[in-house]
């Protein structure tokens, strides 16, 4: 993770095809730490049970307001002292809260991955000063214990923890090895992904989605997994025994049923404003791209998935 995680603003801008926020992700160049906020397989963290030497993170005041608008993109952005999301549903919100994908999220109504809401959110005191102390990992969860609270708090959410059996896949090495280049440290990347203001972010820990195109700026392979699951709606887990950081493109024709992440409009469907051409439909399909352009393959197995189910979730007062 970036050491100055909050000092920077992230704008997740994702013109958003259907329901849920996997279906498409246009060119949002992000650090790859806070993305992983919104796509991570990681296993489910259930929020720790307050002590009776602190009490519950909680933000200070938020306000809730349902958008309809009508703007199909949505926007999550983090920045210190405060944190607001616009045209956000309750499920991505979860998924964002609990670092897990939309189909490890089970119950519910239908409402809470059609109705979109926008959240300004002011961070108890201190609360920045305090991540800074904290190592990565530690501040990734205190992000998502805050979203917990409100999700409790305004939306009456409770929810509970299980594990199914469902078929996941082993990322692995080809058979003539692989084909990602390691990255370079210090590498400041010239030439690399760019900002709002065209210039060159200069760093990596930096990944860039788009339909049927996935590009790694100085990342590990396990940031690569989370996005493979992320866009084939399963687990994936890394069998590759790569350590270290790679660069790497991966580019392929999107599949276009509704588990993929990453895929075009819907058939007869307009596209998005700004919306980039759609792929080559002659391209290769996912799995053969990952084996030819990154010398990895995907092999399908069965495995416990963590499930966390929706015991109870109401809809906000307006405010």
């Amino acid at each position: 993770m970036m050491p100055k995680f909050l000092s920077r603003i992230l704008v997740a801008i994702v013109p958003a095809l259907g329901n849920q926020l996997r279906q498409a992700v246009l060119f949002a160049i992000v650090a790859v730490p806070v993305v992983l906020g919104l796509v991570c397989p990681a296993p489910i963290r259930a929020q720790a049970p307050p002590t009776t030497a602190a009490a519950p993170l909680s933000f200070e005041v938020a306000s809730i307001k349902p958008n309809r608008s009508g703007d199909m993109r949505i926007g999550i952005r983090f920045q210190p002292g405060r944190f607001s999301a616009t045209g956000a549903t309750v499920k991505q919100l979860i998924g964002l809260a609990y670092d897990v994908r939309d189909f490890q999220i089970s119950g519910g109504p239908s409402w809470i991955s059609s109705d979109k809401f926008d959240i300004d959110a002011k961070e108890p005191d201190g609360f920045t000063d305090e991540l800074q102390k904290l190592p990565p990992d530690q501040r990734h969860e205190k992000m998502g214990l805050l979203i917990q609270s409100l999700l409790a708090d305004r939306f009456q959410l409770k929810v509970s923890h299980g594990s199914k059996e469902l078929p996941v896949y082993a990322l692995v090495v080809a058979k003539n090895g692989p084909k990602i280049q390691e990255a370079k440290p210090g590498d400041t990347y010239p030439n690399g992904m760019k900002g709002p203001d065209g210039h060159a972010l200069g760093h990596g820990n930096m990944m860039r989605m788009g339909p049927g195109e996935l590009e790694g700026q100085g990342v590990p392979v396990t940031f690569l997994v989370q996005q493979l699951a992320q866009q084939l709606g399963r687990n994936v887990l890394d069998q590759t025994g790569l350590k270290g950081n790679y660069d790497f493109t991966l580019k392929w024709t999107p599949d276009q049923r509704p588990m993929g992440m990453m895929q075009g409009p819907p058939p007869g469907g307009p596209a998005p404003d700004n919306a980039p051409p759609p792929p080559d439909a002659s391209g290769p399909s996912i799995f053969t791209a990952i084996q030819e352009q990154l010398g990895l393959k995907l092999e399908s197995t069965k495995g416990p998935v963590e499930i966390l189910i929706i015991d109870h979730v109401e809809k906000p007062s307006e405010n």
